[in-house]
């Protein structure tokens, strides 16, 4: 997995509360197998007219200005409804390496450090004021630095968001699942070497 120590990007708008797993991916796309390639079905209901292939145009997302977009500012409760990981994978393809929001559902959030993503709750007056800026100002940027977990704004304002000690570790480290158990490889090839013996 892909490591998070610091990310500067520009910052798309989902001005929406409580987008559940369903709405990022739909269910008629899980049928695939493959853990990638689903950067076109993100927010499909949204994002395309009813044609499935058509940008729609009053999703606020779709605008040439917010194109390339690496951050995701958005409301609170996000990513709640079901436990499909293929929400965080939607989200990382399409380019996301961090979503902003007011608050996270906990199976979403946890799915979110297994991919490399980094999710950062801040308080719902700076977001208001995230979306007020990033609204106002083309190609607003934000710099995300999970090492001294500041977030800092164009105008150089810095931002503390909070981060379980771990969890923190996990990403700047590049540990998903597999990543974690393999740092007990040596224990691990020593308890298989001598299972057998004691059996």
């Amino acid at each position: 997995m892909e490591k998070f120590t610091v990310l500067k990007g520009i910052v798309a708008p989902l001005d929406a509360r409580n987008v559940d797993t369903d709405q990022i991916v739909p269910k008629q796309f899980l049928k695939r197998i493959q853990r990638t390639g689903y950067e076109d079905v993100l927010f499909y209901d949204w994002r395309y007219l009813d044609d499935g292939k058509t940008p729609n145009p009053q999703f606020e997302m779709n605008a040439e200005r917010y194109k390339g977009a690496t951050i995701l500012l958005t409301r609170d409760n996000f990513g709640c409804g079901s436990s499909r990981e293929h929400a965080p994978w939607a989200l990382k393809d399409y380019g996301f390496r961090c979503i902003v929001a007011i608050s996270f559902a906990d199976i979403f959030y946890n799915n979110c450090f297994n991919n490399g993503i980094l999710p950062v709750t801040l308080a719902p007056e700076t977001i208001e004021q995230l979306f007020h800026e990033v609204r106002t100002h083309e190609n607003y940027m934000l710099e995300v630095d999970l090492v001294n977990q500041k977030v800092t704004k164009p105008n150089g304002e810095k931002i503390h968001f909070d981060i379980h000690s771990f969890l923190k570790e996990r990403l700047l480290n590049g540990w998903d699942q597999i990543g974690l158990t393999l740092r007990y490889e040596d224990l691990i090839d020593k308890f298989e070497k001598r299972h057998p013996l004691r059996l």
